[in-house]
């Protein structure tokens, strides 16, 4: 009698356990006494694009600081773990697995480059944590799983603000293209200003390919020339947008070069000097900005770390953990699962990079601004809206 109670007893504990427990709670959730919520970062801290790793770790880091010192989340305090992929997709695999089941984190915040947030987030997805990207703005990104989120804008909107820039602003006809056949971001922002440029009476007079780390460009690009174009788009990265630009001008290209998202960093200038010089790209803020929030921000930003002034990604990094604070802050509790669902209702947003609201695909539907390269600056030329 007694040995069939305490049978029965048991089952109802371990039922009633079973439908207490929270969906989407994980081993990764933080339990009632916890004091700190560890969060997870993963870039490009070192390799051919380390600047976009370092300045996106900066905003982060300067964000968390601003939100412990304010009392943190929930009463809890915000922890970063970062782990350096080194450029590598196969490193971005490795460390967000590395973050989600060796530091148990809530929440990811990650990566810069669409082709290494591609590698990762499938990862994210299949243990059902969070990963918001601050810039990766390859469209497959976020179809991954509803777990993939972005701060930023896509490709389809980057592409078609280039083009309608170079049809309607610079009144070019005839353009080039540069891409790199790597890089899922290159392709795709290539593709999407193709098709904008074109239906709008433009025509693509040469398409040229490369790969991340060539050095030498120059039978492409006379190849280009020969085609005598108005202008010629490169939607690569830095380094290797530097290395084009010298040789087209050593081999008298004078036209203008426009770009994306993927050349803004203080290399740029440093690589290609001045043959970057006037050159276009599209960008998610310019430090021209006359917004107050942004004005506080840079200046916070310069204090924190010596008179630094964030590029674009140091502000898509801060406004990526603004962002993932603000949902877990509103979330029902710090469940990924209610963290996932507090992410996906963020309306109108109040960033550093414009309002974030974010839609059904988990995109962010925000405007982009063109900039000019001016020397080791960019000069604000003009806004564009979804």
């Amino acid at each position: 009698m007694h040995k069939l109670l305490l049978v029965f007893t048991l089952s109802l504990v371990v039922v009633f356990s079973a439908c207490t427990k929270k969906e989407g709670a994980t081993p990764n959730s933080p339990t009632a006494n916890a004091t700190e919520i560890v969060v997870g970062e993963y870039g490009s801290m070192t390799g051919g694009e380390a600047t976009f790793g370092q300045s996106t770790h900066q905003g982060i880091q300067l964000a968390f600081k601003q939100i412990n010192a304010a009392g943190g989340v929930k009463g809890k305090t915000l922890r970063l773990e970062s782990v350096d992929d080194e450029g590598k997709p196969e490193e971005a695999a490795t460390a967000v697995t590395k973050l989600i089941t060796q530091d148990k984190v809530i929440a990811i915040l990650g990566e810069v480059a669409s082709s290494r947030s591609l590698a990762a987030a499938p990862i994210a997805q299949q243990y059902k944590v969070p990963m918001v990207s601050p810039s990766s703005t390859n469209p497959k990104v976020t179809d991954v799983g509803d777990y993939i989120f972005r701060v930023c804008f896509i490709d389809p909107f980057q592409g078609t603000v280039m083009a309608k820039f170079a049809h309607d602003n610079l009144k070019v006809k005839k353009v080039a293209i540069m891409r790199d056949v790597k890089s899922d971001y290159s392709v795709g922002l290539a593709n999407y200003f193709k098709e904008t440029f074109t239906k709008m009476g433009g025509e693509i007079i040469s398409e040229q390919t490369y790969v991340s780390n060539d050095i030498d460009f120059k039978a492409q690009l006379t190849s280009i020339k020969s085609s005598k174009p108005d202008a010629i788009f490169i939607p690569g990265y830095y380094t290797e947008v530097g290395l084009i630009a010298r040789q087209a001008r050593g081999l008298g290209i004078k036209v203008p070069l426009l770009g994306g998202d993927g050349w803004d960093s203080s290399k740029l200038f440093e690589i290609g000097k001045e043959a970057v010089v006037g050159s276009y790209f599209s960008n998610h803020y310019t430090t021209d900005t006359t917004d107050p929030r942004a004005r506080d921000f840079i200046e916070a930003f310069k204090k924190e770390f010596n008179g630094t002034i964030p590029d674009g990604l140091g502000a898509m990094g801060y406004d990526a953990a603004l962002v993932l604070a603000d949902a877990m802050k509103r979330a029902k509790d710090l469940t990924t699962a209610d963290i996932r669902d507090a992410l996906a209702a963020t309306k109108d947003f109040a960033g550093v990079t414009g309002k974030i609201t974010i839609n059904e695909q988990r995109n962010a539907t925000k405007s982009a601004v063109v900039v000019q390269v001016a020397g080791d600056h960019n000069k604000y030329v003009t806004t564009i809206n979804p």
